[in-house]
Protein backbone atom coordinates (compact mmCIF):
# COMPACT_ATOMS: atom_id res chain seq x y z
CA UNK A 1 0.00 0.00 0.00
CA UNK A 2 1.82 3.14 -1.19
CA UNK A 3 1.11 6.35 0.70
CA UNK A 4 1.76 10.05 0.24
CA UNK A 5 -0.21 12.38 2.52
CA UNK A 6 -2.77 9.73 3.46
CA UNK A 7 -2.87 10.31 7.22
CA UNK A 8 -6.61 10.85 7.04
CA UNK A 9 -7.24 7.50 5.34
CA UNK A 10 -4.58 5.08 6.59
CA UNK A 11 -5.97 4.21 10.06
CA UNK A 12 -9.35 3.12 8.64
CA UNK A 13 -7.71 1.15 5.82
CA UNK A 14 -5.30 -0.60 8.19
CA UNK A 15 -8.10 -1.48 10.61
CA UNK A 16 -10.25 -2.91 7.80
CA UNK A 17 -7.42 -5.06 6.47
CA UNK A 18 -6.32 -6.30 9.89
CA UNK A 19 -9.91 -7.39 10.58
CA UNK A 20 -9.94 -9.80 7.61
CA UNK A 21 -9.99 -13.49 8.50
CA UNK A 22 -6.95 -14.35 6.36
CA UNK A 23 -4.18 -16.17 8.24
CA UNK A 24 -0.74 -14.92 7.27
CA UNK A 25 -1.98 -11.53 6.06
CA UNK A 26 0.67 -8.83 6.44
CA UNK A 27 0.32 -5.15 5.50
CA UNK A 28 3.34 -3.32 4.06
CA UNK A 29 2.97 0.45 3.81
CA UNK A 30 5.38 2.19 1.42
CA UNK A 31 5.57 5.86 2.39
CA UNK A 32 7.28 8.51 0.25
CA UNK A 33 8.29 10.83 3.13
CA UNK A 34 4.78 12.28 3.44
CA UNK A 35 4.92 15.81 4.88
CA UNK A 36 1.61 15.22 6.69
CA UNK A 37 3.21 12.56 8.93
CA UNK A 38 1.71 9.47 7.26
CA UNK A 39 4.98 7.56 7.68
CA UNK A 40 5.15 8.22 11.42
CA UNK A 41 1.47 7.34 11.78
CA UNK A 42 2.10 4.07 9.93
CA UNK A 43 4.86 3.20 12.40
CA UNK A 44 2.50 3.87 15.31
CA UNK A 45 -0.14 1.62 13.76
CA UNK A 46 2.45 -1.09 13.09
CA UNK A 47 3.49 -1.05 16.75
CA UNK A 48 -0.14 -1.55 17.75
CA UNK A 49 -0.86 -4.40 15.33
CA UNK A 50 2.43 -6.18 16.02
CA UNK A 51 1.97 -6.12 19.79
CA UNK A 52 0.90 -9.78 20.00
CA UNK A 53 3.13 -11.14 17.23
CA UNK A 54 5.52 -13.79 18.51
CA UNK A 55 9.25 -13.14 18.30
CA UNK A 56 10.66 -14.21 14.92
CA UNK A 57 7.23 -14.33 13.24
CA UNK A 58 6.31 -12.17 10.27
CA UNK A 59 4.92 -8.82 11.46
CA UNK A 60 1.26 -8.09 10.78
CA UNK A 61 2.21 -4.61 9.61
CA UNK A 62 5.46 -2.99 8.55
CA UNK A 63 6.58 0.26 6.94
CA UNK A 64 9.04 0.93 4.12
CA UNK A 65 10.22 4.55 4.16
CA UNK A 66 11.41 6.00 0.86
CA UNK A 67 13.44 9.19 0.91
CA UNK A 68 12.23 10.56 -2.42
CA UNK A 69 8.87 10.86 -4.16
CA UNK A 70 9.52 9.64 -7.70
CA UNK A 71 6.19 8.19 -8.70
CA UNK A 72 3.46 5.78 -7.66
CA UNK A 73 4.88 3.07 -9.90
CA UNK A 74 8.27 3.23 -8.21
CA UNK A 75 6.61 3.01 -4.79
CA UNK A 76 4.58 -0.02 -5.86
CA UNK A 77 7.66 -1.69 -7.34
CA UNK A 78 9.64 -1.15 -4.13
CA UNK A 79 6.95 -2.65 -1.91
CA UNK A 80 6.09 -5.53 -4.22
CA UNK A 81 9.78 -6.38 -4.65
CA UNK A 82 10.25 -6.55 -0.89
CA UNK A 83 7.17 -8.74 -0.45
CA UNK A 84 8.25 -11.10 -3.26
CA UNK A 85 11.82 -11.32 -1.93
CA UNK A 86 10.45 -12.25 1.50
CA UNK A 87 8.65 -15.21 -0.05
CA UNK A 88 5.05 -13.99 -0.12
CA UNK A 89 2.82 -16.48 -1.94
CA UNK A 90 0.44 -13.70 -2.99
CA UNK A 91 0.91 -9.94 -3.08
CA UNK A 92 -2.06 -7.56 -3.13
CA UNK A 93 -1.58 -4.01 -4.35
CA UNK A 94 -4.17 -1.45 -3.32
CA UNK A 95 -4.42 2.27 -2.71
CA UNK A 96 -4.77 3.87 0.71
CA UNK A 97 -7.53 6.29 -0.25
CA UNK A 98 -10.46 3.92 0.31
CA UNK A 99 -11.33 3.53 -3.37
CA UNK A 100 -10.56 -0.21 -3.39
CA UNK A 101 -13.03 -2.40 -1.44
CA UNK A 102 -11.30 -4.39 1.31
CA UNK A 103 -14.26 -6.77 1.36
CA UNK A 104 -13.25 -8.12 -2.07
CA UNK A 105 -9.79 -9.30 -1.00
CA UNK A 106 -10.97 -12.76 0.09
CA UNK A 107 -12.86 -13.29 -3.17
CA UNK A 108 -9.83 -12.26 -5.24
CA UNK A 109 -7.65 -14.70 -3.32
CA UNK A 110 -10.23 -17.44 -3.84
CA UNK A 111 -10.23 -16.83 -7.60
CA UNK A 112 -6.44 -16.92 -7.67
CA UNK A 113 -6.36 -20.22 -5.78
CA UNK A 114 -9.12 -21.77 -7.90
CA UNK A 115 -7.80 -20.72 -11.31
CA UNK A 116 -4.03 -20.47 -10.85
CA UNK A 117 -4.13 -16.99 -12.43
CA UNK A 118 -0.93 -14.97 -12.27
CA UNK A 119 -2.94 -11.87 -11.42
CA UNK A 120 -6.53 -11.23 -10.35
CA UNK A 121 -7.80 -7.74 -11.11
CA UNK A 122 -10.42 -5.97 -9.03
CA UNK A 123 -12.20 -4.71 -12.14
CA UNK A 124 -14.49 -1.74 -12.68
CA UNK A 125 -15.35 -2.78 -16.23
CA UNK A 126 -16.48 -6.40 -16.22
CA UNK A 127 -20.20 -7.16 -15.72
CA UNK A 128 -21.10 -6.26 -12.14
CA UNK A 129 -18.32 -3.67 -11.81
CA UNK A 130 -19.40 -0.13 -10.94
CA UNK A 131 -17.99 3.36 -10.43
CA UNK A 132 -18.70 5.89 -7.73
CA UNK A 133 -21.60 8.26 -8.39
CA UNK A 134 -19.18 11.03 -7.41
CA UNK A 135 -17.42 10.54 -10.75
CA UNK A 136 -18.80 12.86 -13.39
CA UNK A 137 -19.65 11.73 -16.92
CA UNK A 138 -16.40 13.18 -18.31
CA UNK A 139 -14.23 11.33 -15.79
CA UNK A 140 -16.06 8.04 -16.41
CA UNK A 141 -15.71 8.44 -20.17
CA UNK A 142 -12.00 9.26 -19.87
CA UNK A 143 -11.36 6.19 -17.70
CA UNK A 144 -13.17 3.86 -20.09
CA UNK A 145 -11.37 5.40 -23.05
CA UNK A 146 -7.97 4.95 -21.35
CA UNK A 147 -8.65 1.24 -20.81
CA UNK A 148 -9.90 0.70 -24.35
CA UNK A 149 -6.96 2.70 -25.73
CA UNK A 150 -4.28 0.69 -23.88
CA UNK A 151 -5.89 -2.70 -24.50
CA UNK A 152 -6.38 -1.99 -28.22
CA UNK A 153 -2.74 -0.94 -28.71
CA UNK A 154 -1.41 -3.93 -26.78
CA UNK A 155 -3.93 -6.46 -28.09
CA UNK A 156 -5.17 -7.66 -24.70
CA UNK A 157 -8.65 -8.62 -23.51
CA UNK A 158 -8.18 -7.19 -20.02
CA UNK A 159 -11.15 -4.88 -19.38
CA UNK A 160 -9.52 -2.91 -16.55
CA UNK A 161 -5.87 -2.90 -17.58
CA UNK A 162 -5.33 0.48 -15.87
CA UNK A 163 -6.79 -0.66 -12.53
CA UNK A 164 -4.60 -0.58 -9.42
CA UNK A 165 -6.40 -3.16 -7.25
CA UNK A 166 -4.58 -6.36 -8.18
CA UNK A 167 -3.67 -9.64 -6.49
CA UNK A 168 -0.43 -11.16 -7.80
CA UNK A 169 1.01 -14.63 -7.42
CA UNK A 170 4.47 -14.28 -5.93
CA UNK A 171 6.09 -16.34 -8.67
CA UNK A 172 4.54 -14.08 -11.32
CA UNK A 173 6.17 -11.03 -9.73
CA UNK A 174 9.51 -12.79 -9.53
CA UNK A 175 9.24 -13.78 -13.21
CA UNK A 176 8.47 -10.21 -14.29
CA UNK A 177 11.59 -8.74 -12.63
CA UNK A 178 10.22 -5.56 -11.09
CA UNK A 179 13.56 -3.79 -11.44
CA UNK A 180 13.05 -3.79 -15.22
CA UNK A 181 9.66 -2.02 -15.07
CA UNK A 182 10.07 1.52 -16.38
CA UNK A 183 6.79 3.24 -15.49
CA UNK A 184 6.87 5.86 -12.77
CA UNK A 185 3.18 6.74 -12.68
CA UNK A 186 -0.20 5.08 -13.21
CA UNK A 187 1.01 3.40 -16.42
CA UNK A 188 2.76 0.98 -14.04
CA UNK A 189 -0.56 -0.88 -13.88
CA UNK A 190 -0.63 -1.36 -17.66
CA UNK A 191 3.02 -2.31 -17.95
CA UNK A 192 2.78 -4.91 -15.18
CA UNK A 193 -0.29 -6.67 -16.57
CA UNK A 194 1.17 -6.69 -20.08
CA UNK A 195 4.43 -8.12 -18.71
CA UNK A 196 2.50 -10.91 -16.98
CA UNK A 197 0.62 -11.78 -20.18
CA UNK A 198 3.83 -11.75 -22.21
CA UNK A 199 5.31 -14.30 -19.79
CA UNK A 200 2.35 -16.64 -20.12
CA UNK A 201 0.47 -15.82 -16.92
CA UNK A 202 -3.30 -15.57 -17.09
CA UNK A 203 -5.25 -12.53 -15.90
CA UNK A 204 -8.68 -12.93 -14.27
CA UNK A 205 -11.06 -10.10 -13.38
CA UNK A 206 -13.45 -9.82 -10.43
CA UNK A 207 -16.11 -7.07 -10.45
CA UNK A 208 -15.78 -4.36 -7.81
CA UNK A 209 -17.42 -1.09 -6.87
CA UNK A 210 -14.80 1.63 -7.16
CA UNK A 211 -15.42 4.37 -4.61
CA UNK A 212 -14.11 7.92 -4.90
CA UNK A 213 -11.78 9.17 -2.18
CA UNK A 214 -13.41 11.31 0.51
CA UNK A 215 -10.21 12.55 2.21
CA UNK A 216 -7.11 14.01 0.54
CA UNK A 217 -6.31 14.80 -3.07
CA UNK A 218 -5.65 12.72 -6.19
CA UNK A 219 -2.00 12.43 -7.27
CA UNK A 220 -2.85 12.49 -10.99
CA UNK A 221 -1.14 15.30 -12.91
CA UNK A 222 -0.36 16.18 -16.54
CA UNK A 223 3.03 14.43 -16.57
CA UNK A 224 1.44 11.22 -15.31
CA UNK A 225 -1.31 11.45 -17.95
CA UNK A 226 1.22 11.96 -20.75
CA UNK A 227 3.29 8.97 -19.58
CA UNK A 228 0.13 6.86 -19.52
CA UNK A 229 -0.69 7.80 -23.11
CA UNK A 230 2.81 7.05 -24.40
CA UNK A 231 3.52 3.84 -22.46
CA UNK A 232 1.32 1.41 -24.48
CA UNK A 233 3.14 2.42 -27.67
CA UNK A 234 6.51 1.95 -25.97
CA UNK A 235 5.52 -1.49 -24.73
CA UNK A 236 4.23 -2.48 -28.15
CA UNK A 237 7.44 -1.34 -29.84
CA UNK A 238 9.55 -3.14 -27.24
CA UNK A 239 7.64 -6.39 -27.68
CA UNK A 240 8.01 -6.28 -31.46
CA UNK A 241 11.72 -5.58 -31.16
CA UNK A 242 12.23 -8.60 -28.90
CA UNK A 243 10.64 -11.09 -31.31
Amino acid sequence: MPTYNEAGNLPVMAESLMALDLPGLSLLVVDDSSPDGTGELAETLATRYNRDVESGARPRMSVLHRTEKNGLGRAYAAGMSQAAEQGAAYVLQMDADGSHPVGKVGEMLGVALATGAGVVVGSRYVPGGTLSDAWGAHRKLLSRWANAYASAILGTRVRDITGGFNLWRGDALRAIDLASVGSAGYSFQVEMKYAALRRGFSVMEVPIHFEDRTVGESKMNLAVQLESMAMPWKLRARSRGSR
